[in-house]
């Protein structure tokens, strides 16, 4: 228990990073081993705890054997009361005990990996659904800043038209145009609510802050081959398919040596006759094997080989996906950066077809098709940002570089 605590309440700063655009490090920890699946993980190492302790004191108890009986002599008509009292008690076979501690040994060390790959994959988990916020709170706030431009461009055709100087289609167009980004602004408020809520109901520890935050992710340092193997030695789930496989080698070892069964010695004590008559005798037991302890290992062989096939088949997904998100985290950002590009682009086009449409040199139809593409651009932009912002810190988090994921 108190090594558990320890597990729980070990300084929560060792490889504590804050950063502008994610939540206190401090806190990201406490609500991680707060979180139900980690505290699972805890209470499955309790688990194999208890189960090592069991595999080394032994699968034999020492058993008390109690008797009595009466005698009876007809010719003499006598009668003897007599009682016999014993101890006996299967001895483990040498090896099976170093076998045993081997094994609840493993148990142990493979659930302490489960609570790793626990801490790992619940980091994902908050780090997938604060950029799902990140992401609705930026398209809520860059429709929000659309609908007030095509708001004040309303306000302008009105004038316009009021004066004589457009006609009453593009206070019609213009109308539309901005109940369609109303529109907009309400379906991205509500993504944005229902983000959060999702994201409180799984980390109620952390607040959100009030709006998304707007630096962009910085270059990547390190070739990709670095940052993929520093994904691969800090791997939760290959440790603990390794450990499964290790776990499950000893298991068979251990089948393979109980095909020798154990013997049972046993003391006895006697009183015959109403006690003219003391019997002390010795006893053991020897089983003799028959063809299920030989299936038993066989069948531990087999399970042996498949928790290898299933390391090797978990080494080949990792290393797939090591690479897929080192890929991701330089790729998402030159996306971003092109994206970005786009949209200052559009942005200037259609400042520029506003002051002409001011001036009375251009349409209005132009005007509206430019701001249109102009706010796609620009979430275009941002989503990409955030993406890339994301990429970055998931190969972080993968590389054990973000938040502290490990266990003591």
């Amino acid at each position: 228990m108190k090594r558990l605590l320890i597990l729980l309440l070990w300084p929560l700063t060792a490889f504590a990073v804050d950063a502008p655009d994610l939540p206190p490090a401090v806190l990201v920890e406490q609500a991680l081993r707060a979180h139900p699946v980690v505290r699972g993980a805890v209470a499955g190492i309790q688990v194999e705890e208890a189960n090592r302790d069991r595999l080394e004191a032994g699968p034999h108890e020492l058993a008390l054997k109690l008797s009595t009986q009466q005698r009876r002599e007809r010719p003499l008509g006598l009668s003897y009361r007599e009682q016999e009292i014993g101890f006996e008690r299967a001895i483990r076979l040498p090896g099976k005990a170093a076998k045993d501690a081997e094994l609840g040994a493993a148990g142990v060390d493979q659930a302490r990996f489960a609570l790793g790959d626990a801490l790992h994959e619940t980091a994902r988990l908050l780090l997938s659904r604060w950029f799902e916020w990140q992401r609705e709170a930026a398209a809520a706030k860059e429709w929000a800043a659309q609908v007030e431009t095509l708001r004040r461009q309303h306000e302008v055709v009105g004038k316009r038209v009021g004066a004589g100087d457009a006609a009453k289609l593009e206070e019609l167009l213009s109308g539309a145009q901005l109940a369609q980004a109303q529109g907009q602004q309400a379906q991205a408020a509500n993504r944005q609510d229902r983000a959060a809520l999702e994201f409180v109901q799984h980390f109620p520890g952390i607040a959100l802050p009030a709006q998304a935050a707007l630096d962009g992710p910085p270059a990547i340092p390190d070739a990709p081959e670095v940052w993929r193997e520093r994904i691969l030695a800090h791997n939760h789930e290959l440790a603990l398919a390794r450990g499964g496989a290790r776990r499950g080698r000893l298991a068979a070892q251990r089948l393979d040596a109980e095909r020798l069964p154990d013997p049972t010695v046993g003391l006895t004590y006697g009183s015959e006759r109403d006690g003219q008559e003391r019997i002390v005798g010795l006893q053991l037991t020897i089983p003799l094997p028959g063809s299920g302890r030989a299936a038993s290992a066989r069948a531990g062989a087999a399970e042996a080989d498949a928790a290898s096939a299933r390391e090797a088949l978990v080494l080949a997904r990792v290393e797939a996906e090591a690479q897929r998100t080192v890929r991701l985290a330089h790729g998402s950002r030159e996306q971003w950066l092109r994206l970005a590009e786009v949209a200052r682009r559009m942005d200037d086009n259609a400042r520029l077809l506003e002051k002409a449409w001011r001036l009375g040199e251009g349409q209005f139809a132009e005007l509206q098709n430019a701001r249109r593409q102009a706010i796609e651009a620009r979430l275009a932009a941002t989503q990409a940002r955030l993406e890339a912002s994301e990429a970055r810190y998931r190969l972080m988090l993968d590389a054990h570089q973000l938040w502290n994921t490990e266990i003591e």
